[in-house]
């Protein structure tokens, strides 16, 4: 007969078998109507208690160069869409603005665009849940209009999405009201701690069991144990992918600027050293030509006392 952890690898094995697609951790909490209207009371600072009254409406297929919507939910004409990054991502006004354009175009399919009655639509709130290791602040606010080509003061169409960090000391008020969060995070800390010292297979597989030990996520881990293992050692050597290819480029776009420069210094040398033999020439000509002009002073000169005899 199999022992646990003889089940457990072969339940791993299969998952990673089957991974078509990247999921999240996060993403598989807040797939929980329940954990979900507790993050959406905690972000707009509500109080519902219906878990019925929220629809989650997450476009699963809405895949675009290979970016995904996280959670979309619908609350009292309330759409939220909900993104989780760990790296800085500038383009997420963009990315939203696809998201949400989508959304919309699937719930107003049966109604007539042309109608001379208005279609009301739901109210948006674009958020992303930053836990990047990149220093950020507690809050920022970034705006589609910062991508346009040409800043003009008045914005036809603007697009704001609200980026929290929620690393540790960071919107710990949040946390605070929606507890999956605090321990998703506790969570994190722990995979990126145990990382240091191991390798990100087993810092992974020692992050969830601490975390079971010390009921942190713990129902959700204990259902979901290989699941978790198998998506969060893809999400962080994804991020440290991300990482390493963001330091390549560094190094490389610095490598191919120190050729350039070195190629430009040359060309300048090159030039100068053309420009000051034309210089030297110049005054060779004019050093030449004060000669002539002494030569023929002299010459005057000599005639005029010539003249002065006669």
């Amino acid at each position: 007969m199999e022992n646990k952890e003889q089940i457990f690898n072969n339940q791993l094995e299969q998952i990673n078998v089957n991974f078509k697609y990247k999921d999240t951790v996060f993403r598989m909490i807040y797939k929980s109507k329940k954990e979900l209207l507790s993050l959406y009371n905690a972000v707009n600072g509500t109080s519902y208690v219906n878990e019925d009254d929220l629809e989650i409406v997450t476009l699963e297929n809405a895949v675009y160069m290979s970016m995904k919507n996280d959670i979309s939910c619908l609350l009292d004409m309330n759409l939220q869409i909900y993104e989780h990054q760990s790296t800085v991502n500038p383009n997420m006004p963009l990315r939203n603005l696809m998201y949400i354009t989508k959304q919309i175009e699937k719930m107003i399919l049966n109604k007539d665009i042309y109608s001379r009655k208005l279609i009301s639509i739901p109210n948006p709130r674009f958020i992303v849940f930053y836990n990047g290791i990149d220093k950020q602040p507690e809050k920022k606010e970034l705006y589609l209009s910062d991508a346009y080509e040409h800043n003009e003061k008045e914005k036809n169409l603007e697009l704001k999405v609200l980026q929290l960090n929620i690393n540790k000391g960071y919107n710990e008020d949040i946390k605070r009201k929606c507890p999956t969060l605090f321990q998703y995070m506790e969570y994190v800390d722990k995979v990126r701690k145990f990382a240091k010292d191991c390798t990100l297979d087993e810092a992974v597989k020692k992050a969830v069991d601490d975390c079971i030990e010390n009921d942190i996520l713990k129902d959700f881990l204990l259902a979901n144990k290989a699941e978790v293992v198998s998506m969060s050692i893809f999400e962080y050597d994804e991020e440290l992918h991300k990482k390493t290819l963001l330091a390549e480029g560094y190094e490389d776009g610095y490598n191919a600027g120190v050729e350039e420069s070195k190629k430009a210094i040359e060309e300048s040398k090159k030039t100068i050293a053309e420009k000051d033999e034309a210089i030297a020439e110049k005054d060779e000509e004019i050093v030449s030509m004060q000669a002539e002009i002494e030569k023929q002073r002299i010459e005057i000169e000599q005639l005029k006392k010539l003249l002065e005899k006669k």
